[in-house]
């Protein structure tokens, strides 16, 4: 039996999804690809009731870096100045990809363990009237953290600056504040909390920030993706098996209630592991208070190391998630999202309680 992916992406796939990437091999340049690429679009924006008159999203064949990529080069205009904001290695990762583009660039820097200091963000917006842009992760996998969005937008308002949403670790189970004017854009991934498969990413932008977009590349300017797509055509090749399965996992996220239910489902899951560990004398990076529902983070016993427990682990079934960067012989991480049964929620508790037991 292969084991259950625990870490954040790719997932476990549901047999619906895994199947539809047998369906019929398609040229892109096909009206049948044209179709599925609209169901796709359409579908992306009823996750969050959105509509397409304001709202627009580009597909992109790649990882969900590609379109936090896309947003970034494409959606700071050439007179614009990029606040990027860091308290984990994706905030960082933002700041790296402006870097590559020379836009300009300002950051506001945070220990990973800390929350956004808003009246920093705020003072530095207040210094620096040049800045146009903010760069914000929303769920931050470093640690698990869920970054609060509605002082951020208040503070946007406040300067009339535009936030840019990396929710490649959020979108489609957090609540995302589409309804806020100062949230221009945000990128995500299919192989996150859809639960699809990895390969395909996407955008979702205002109409009106296209008409002030500065494409820096050629492959992703999210410009040209949004005007091929939007008469039916694809800027470039695309890959076709992962937007079957996309459009699978989709109708399984519509069909069980939406984003609602899929964060209800996350924080039912969570709350049982979390508990469980507690149980065990194993503490949590973060206050729960802190936490995505997502992804949680948690220190390795002092007398364990990561590649013991999660070896240990696979042997049950499970592949958990080491830290990252100065985390990676202190921390383990736990996602929920995927394919998971509540019997697989019972055997993984019991597996990390004989696992604790031998390697103790």
């Amino acid at each position: 039996m292969p084991a259950i992916l625990l870490n954040p992406g790719p997932v476990t796939l549901s047999q619906g999804v895994r199947a539809a990437m047998l369906n019929p091999d398609l040229c892109h340049r096909e009206p049948e690809f044209a179709e599925l690429q609209h169901a796709i679009r359409e579908k992306l924006l009823q996750v969050y009731e959105l509509g397409g008159t304001h709202w627009a999203v580009g597909l992109l064949t790649g990882s969900g870096t590609a379109a936090v990529e896309a947003m970034i080069s494409s959606l700071v205009p050439e007179n614009g100045k990029l606040l990027s904001i860091e308290n984990g290695v994706y905030g960082e990762r933002i700041s790296r990809i402006a870097e590559h583009y020379r836009i300009p660039l300002a950051v506001a820097n945070f220990a990973w363990t800390e929350a956004i200091d808003c009246e920093q963000v705020s003072r530095q917006l207040s210094e620096d009237r040049t800045i146009t842009h903010v760069a914000a992760i929303h769920h931050e996998t470093t640690t698990g953290r869920l970054n609060e969005l509605a002082k951020l937008l208040k503070i946007c308002e406040e300067h009339k600056v535009e936030l840019l949403l990396d929710a490649v670790s959020s979108f489609g189970a957090e609540e995302i504040p589409f309804g806020h004017e100062r949230l221009t854009a945000c990128a995500a991934t299919a192989n996150k909390c859809l639960h699809g498969v990895p390969g395909t990413a996407f955008v979702i932008t205002r109409r009106a920030a296209l008409t002030r977009a500065q494409p820096r590349s050629h492959y992703l300017d999210l410009g040209a993706y949004i005007k091929h797509q939007d008469n039916d055509g694809p800027p470039f090749t695309q890959s076709v098996q992962t937007f079957y399965a996309l459009n699978a996992a989709l109708d399984e996220l519509l069909e069980s209630g939406g984003q609602g239910n899929r964060l209800a489902l996350y924080q039912h899951r969570m709350k049982k592991v979390r508990d469980a560990l507690e149980a065990m004398k194993i503490e949590a990076l973060l206050p729960l208070s802190a936490c995505s529902a997502v992804l949680h983070a948690y220190n390795l016993p002092s007398n364990l190391t990561y590649t013991a427990l999660h070896d240990q682990l696979k042997e049950a079934g499970f592949v958990i998630y080491a830290g990252q960067g100065e985390f990676a012989k202190n921390l383990f991480r736990i996602s929920m999202m995927g394919e998971i049964t509540e019997r697989d929620i019972e055997r993984l508790i019991a597996a990390f309680g004989q696992a604790f037991d031998k390697l103790s």
